[in-house]
């Protein structure tokens, strides 16, 4: 899929700079970032080689060990990705260390354990997050949230979700094709634009979220990090 098919594309235009440096993290197939210069770091030899023909450059790595020198990047994104590994923590601070001061991380994550369910189990989640742990996390590696929105494609009705995961475990190849080549294209051409607000926005109701942060940005409350002041307090 290409990137600018995504609701995130005005975002990242927005925040890719002409001259900046910048890397995607797991991107697989469905990348966020322009393609042609942009670093890419994934697990998958077949996403590698089609992003290297597209004109990305792309490595084999892992999250939690980023083979990039300190603070070279100034947008770093990763979708969908820090729920999915076993060490969160040394993702985040390896986010953060090849980040350069002041420069932007995109990030997104699912919330509430509360909420989890089969889908979870299925698509290799291995936690949701409680906003206040979250915000901890991220300020504990100079990362602070600038601005937030609703994130995420996944259908409201479980009859929908449902249906989805039994073809995907009874008839896989099936899925994933229908999935391809009907679904996502459907999705892409209904999805909303992203409702970006400064700091964080309310997430009683909110199943995922996307971040914009900001590494080494003075943190102190104001109007757009009150919320996030609170939810770091109430988790100390």
């Amino acid at each position: 899929m290409e990137p600018d098919r995504f609701n995130t594309w005005p975002l990242v235009c927005s925040l890719a700079s002409d001259d900046g440096l910048r890397l995607e993290v797991a991107p697989g197939l469905r990348p966020r970032l322009p393609i042609p210069g942009t670093q890419f770091v994934d697990i998958s030899a077949p996403a590698l080689i089609t992003l290297r023909g597209r004109g990305g450059l792309a490595v084999g790595g892992q999250i939690g060990s980023l083979p990039f020198a300190d603070g070279i990047f100034d947008l770093v994104c990763a979708l969908d990705v820090i729920e999915h590994v076993n060490d969160d923590d040394s993702a985040l601070q390896e986010l953060s260390r090849v980040l350069k001061q002041g420069g932007s991380l995109l990030i997104s994550a699912p919330l509430h354990a509360s909420r989890w369910t089969a889908f979870d189990d299925l698509v290799g989640h291995m936690r949701r997050y409680d906003p206040a742990e979250l915000v901890v996390k991220l300020a504990r590696n100079q990362l602070h949230i600038e601005r937030s929105a609703v994130f995420g494609m996944q259908p409201r009705s479980t009859y929908f979700v449902d249906l989805g995961m039994w073809w995907l475990e009874h008839h896989r190849e099936r899925a994933h094709w229908w999935y391809n080549q009907l679904l996502m294209p459907l999705g892409l051409r209904f999805q909303k634009p992203l409702k970006l607000a400064p700091g964080l926005i309310a997430l009683d109701t909110v199943d995922e979220i996307l971040l914009v942060c900001r590494r080494n940005v003075d943190s102190a409350p104001g109007p757009s990090g009150e919320r996030e002041a609170q939810l770091a307090e109430t988790a100390d």
